[in-house]
């Protein structure tokens, strides 16, 4: 499962899929499961697998697109102005190389750049720079070199340009985009797994679309599947750097799956969070519990769809999310990978049933 792990990882998180051009990881998806089970899509463009026939239907989601750019103008003089897609902290954006996917598929590379803070006043130069005040600059000398040889136009998606790489320290990776590319990994890991198990359910494997613009393809996503309980695996941001209590550190790289029961988008089900925790006691699978004062998951959407959805949020955390390199421990997906898979085996239709008889 290893070494399948990290080719995957490596192949998603350097796939180019910013939020509502999700093309690039629905084309892996759709390719790695082909022979699980019927493939299908929304309108929206999120994707789903299905594989059983009887007992409840669960749903195992990630979402496919990461945080990025767009084109908002072309400047008479060569660069690019841009919009952020998704949430970005302008201290991360400065220097950093960017792909534009123009319309005929092509990639041109550029940098994020900004007037020099040598030609800023002294009182200005430790003020955060604006995104109205960069640019990106891939060597064009006019709007016209854009247009004809770059062939570059307003509203062509903007990613961010990062080789997947192993660090020293054994079992730990650096890439972009592992929000949530960890998630993606995982639905397909998964489903390759339990396909090939006698598990006591319909399973529905999906990648959503434009999570990071407000959990937008989850909403259709539940109405196209209507499933009777959802498993959401994410890339959330991990705590156990400086500026945080280590001893509170609730997603410590290393310290395994964390099982979310609270963020400000959703209360995980108690009794589903609790079925987690027990199963992952249970199997001795690394695991944390984590109660987020921010953020948000695709499970904002979903427990609120149809008649609500019982949802659990398992994550694997990754340093520095929404920049150019995160990092994470291989040994905290492996951990999200075996809980998600002990769970769904678990999930029959006494124990979804359960989860929401309230009378």
């Amino acid at each position: 499962m290893r070494s399948k792990a990290i080719s995957l990882l490596q192949e998603l998180t350097e796939a180019h899929s910013v939020s509502g051009h999700e093309d690039e990881v629905r084309a892996i998806f759709t390719d790695e499961l082909s022979d699980v089970g019927p493939l299908a899509a929304d309108k929206n463009g999120s994707v789903i697998c299905a594989h059983g026939k009887d007992g409840p239907r669960v749903l195992i989601a990630g979402h496919m697109d990461e945080v990025g750019f767009m084109v908002q103008n072309l400047t008479l003089d060569g660069f690019i102005q841009f919009v952020t897609i998704g949430g970005w902290w302008t201290q991360v954006m400065l220097g950093q190389r960017v792909q534009i996917l123009t319309r005929s598929g092509e990639k041109i590379t550029g940098v994020i750049g900004s007037k020099p803070v040598h030609y800023l006043p002294p009182s200005q130069r430790d003020n955060p720079v604006p995104v109205e005040a960069m640019f990106i600059d891939v060597g064009a000398s006019s709007r016209r070199e854009l247009e004809d040889d770059f062939h570059i136009a307003l509203g062509d998606p903007i990613a961010p340009l990062s080789a997947f790489t192993p660090l020293t320290k054994a079992d730990l990776y650096m890439a972009k985009a592992f929000d949530n590319r960890v998630g993606m990994a995982g639905v397909i890991q998964s489903a390759l797994n339990l396909s090939q198990s006698d598990h006591p359910n319909e399973i529905v494997f999906a990648g959503s679309v434009q999570e990071e613009v407000g959990l937008r393809g989850a909403r259709t996503l539940a109405n196209f599947v209507k499933p009777d309980v959802a498993i959401v695996l994410e890339g959330p941001p991990a705590d156990d750097t400086p500026g945080f209590n280590i001893l509170e550190s609730q997603g410590k790289l290393g310290g395994g799956v964390q099982i979310r029961m609270y963020d400000p988008s959703a209360i995980g089900n108690p009794r589903l969070a609790e079925l987690a925790i027990q199963t992952a006691k249970a199997a001795n699978i690394p695991h944390q519990v984590t109660v987020r004062r921010s953020g948000g998951t695709d499970a904002g959407s979903f427990h609120i769809a149809n008649q609500g959805i019982p949802c659990v949020v398992l994550g694997v955390p990754a340093r520095y999310i929404h920049s150019h390199n995160a990092i994470i421990d291989i040994e905290d997906y492996l951990a999200m990978v075996d809980l998600t898979i002990a769970l769904a085996n678990k999930l029959d239709e006494g124990t979804v049933e359960s989860l929401t008889r309230y009378l």
